[in-house]
């Protein structure tokens, strides 16, 4: 069993960010030589998340008006952990409906997705770095 790890880094300049990082994962899996098995993405931060979904547009926009509902980010006194001081309380609750982590099997040496599956760094609290851990295991 062969496993491989490598760190990507964000930075985004806006709050919030949807960015396509397939391509970044799939360098990752050429880097390692693996041809079977399993690969995990997580985001290594609580205000970020990864998930899987379309690259379209308009639904990038949807889940940015869907979260900003469900959590949004003012009035940030609305929020007991922003009495620290913070005002990321949001970011906090959008990583959690969006998710920490996706898990793509490997086959033939290709990331095995269904239809129009890409892999998401979602960003809830940026303009500061943040990083990825893509973790790789097979043979």
């Amino acid at each position: 069993m062969r496993h491989y790890r490598k760190e990507l880094w964000f930075n985004t300049p806006d709050r919030r960010a949807y960015l396509n990082i397939t391509p970044d994962v799939e360098t990752a899996l050429a880097e390692s030589g693996i041809r079977e098995g399993l690969c995990l993405v997580n985001a290594m931060h609580i205000s970020a998340s990864v998930f899987i979904n379309d690259d379209e547009r308009g639904l990038h926009h949807d889940f940015d008006n869907w979260l900003e509902g469900l959590a949004p980010h003012a009035p940030i006194d609305q929020y007991r952990h922003n009495d620290t001081g913070e005002d990321n309380a949001d970011a906090h609750l959008k990583r959690t409906i969006m998710g920490r982590e996706v898990v793509v099997a490997i086959t033939d040496g290709k990331l095995d997705f269904g239809p129009w599956e890409q892999i998401f760094y979602g960003e809830f609290d940026g303009r500061r770095k943040k990083r990825v851990l893509v973790k790789m295991i097979g043979e």
